[in-house]
């Protein structure tokens, strides 16, 4: 086989055969295969899509191209979580410390005196275009290690039930390849692509149950509710045909999450939340996916006491307390989980104010995530580095009234160069009118298991 033959007949619309398409996926993992002919496949998948039994073949490939962990020994079950990508989005800070907490608390009354502990072995990516990744949030944290040993992972996740890693030499070495480059080639929206990647790392973590954060609006790779509806029933039937308990939410992304984006920023959020603070719409979520991975892992028979479990994990502390403990297993400062000012800081601040009075009407989110990785909270190349300091605070979300001069945002930055830029980017992506928009929910459906597997 080559390379090139392939890529012709996939930009043609031809379908691969899964002995094509491993022949591919083998030369991203050795590297007999160059990045620009990688490059010129993802854009072929991009143009052309995929069948259902290519993009089976892929996510097959992809897994099969390191090793598979197996957590069978460990006493319980192991659920995930994975977000396709969105602005501000930060709930894996939340929600893998809530779920581990409460794997091994005292159940509640209303629930079987024996429960499983549910563990959750963490293994994210770093950022993709406008979007942030949980890798680049951790590593804001001074000394968090994300390159852990698999014997390592192994170790903080039995010590205190949930670790967070990057994929390590051994997990989905073709998907780490592939991601880099669709970061920065403009091929990141295939459904394809993101399923094969999502699953293959999921699969390789060996988990019991996965919860699917697919996201849908302007901040979102998928922009239409009915293509996040497409992607969504694409990762659940992979995952389902794999042998895994999947659940997918369609949460909105058309304005960003929480009120701040920038990796320093959003854990200085999660740990506001963890403290029993924050910002509604990111508590609503938390806990709302904590709840499917506890019903997934059979910690509660029912999302209404999943989340009431997620909401007792916050208040009592435990989540926080379990939050702490990872950080300092991964030889990270822990004191920042009480003291978020020992997280970097940017040097200066300024901020954007709206020219005139009414209701925010709209969020550009997109845009918004393009500015902080403008400032330097992302990577326009793959090799660029990310500045944990810099990022956006909100002051106003879609439905708050304002009146003219007042701060619309706070931008946290660093280097003056990108600055008029950054503010010209942000005075475009906020819309003010004279009534507020009717409110949209956080949940717009969910696919997969049923509330009582």
């Amino acid at each position: 086989m080559r390379a090139v033959d392939i890529i012709r007949k996939k930009r043609d619309a031809g379908e691969l055969s899964g002995e094509e398409i491993e022949f591919l996926i083998q030369g991203a993992t050795h590297g007999t295969i160059a990045d620009y002919q990688l490059a010129a496949f993802l854009m072929a998948v991009v143009w052309r899509g995929m069948t259902l039994a290519e993009a089976s073949a892929l996510t097959e490939a992809m897994l099969h191209s390191g090793e598979v962990i197996d957590f069978s020994d460990l006493p319980g079950t192991k659920v995930d979580k994975h977000s396709t990508g969105g602005v501000g989005d930060k709930t894996s800070l939340v929600v893998a410390p809530v779920v581990a907490a409460a794997g091994s608390s005292i159940p509640p009354r209303r629930t079987p005196v024996t429960v499983p502990r549910v563990y959750v072995p963490m293994i994210s990516g770093r950022g993709l275009g406008h979007t942030g990744g949980t890798l680049d949030k951790l590593e804001s944290i001074p000394g968090f290690d994300v390159h852990l040993s698999l014997r390592e992972f192994r170790c903080v996740l039995e010590r205190c039930g949930c670790a967070l890693i990057g994929q390590t030499p051994e997990i989905a070495p073709a998907d780490k390849k592939l991601y880099a480059l669709r970061d920065v080639t403009a091929t990141v929206e295939s459904p394809f692509l993101i399923c094969a990647s999502i699953m293959s790392k999921k699969m390789a973590e060996g988990i019991d149950g996965l919860v699917l954060d697919v996201k849908t609006g302007n901040g979102a790779f998928m922009k239409k509710l009915a293509d996040a509806e497409y992607l969504a029933h694409l990762m659940v039937e992979t995952g389902t045909r794999m042998g895994k308990k999947i659940v997918a939410l369609l949460t909105d992304m058309n304005q960003p999450l929480g009120r701040k984006v920038g990796n320093a920023l959003e854990v200085e959020e999660c740990l506001e939340i963890l403290h029993g603070r924050g910002p509604a719409d990111l508590r609503e979520l938390c806990d709302e996916l904590s709840a499917w991975m506890f019903v997934l892992g059979r910690r509660t028979r029912s999302v209404a006491e999943g989340r009431e479990l997620a909401m007792e994990m916050i208040a009592s502390g435990r989540a926080r307390d379990t939050f702490r403990e990872v950080i300092g297993l991964q030889r990270g400062d822990s004191q920042i989980v009480d003291d978020p000012s020992r997280l970097p800081r940017a040097r200066y601040r300024t901020r954007l104010t709206a020219p005139g009075a009414g209701y925010v009407t709209g969020i550009d989110c997109e845009q918004v995530g393009t500015a902080s990785m403008m400032l330097g909270g992302g990577r326009e190349k793959k090799e660029d580095s990310v500045d944990p300091a810099v990022g956006l605070e909100l002051e106003k979300k879609i439905g708050d009234a304002v009146e003219s001069g007042e701060a619309l945002c706070t931008v946290h930055y660093n280097q003056d160069a990108r600055l008029a830029g950054v503010m010209a980017l942000l005075a475009k992506s906020f819309q003010i009118g004279p009534k507020a928009p009717p409110a949209s929910p956080l949940v717009h459906k969910v696919i997969g298991s049923a509330e009582t597997p």
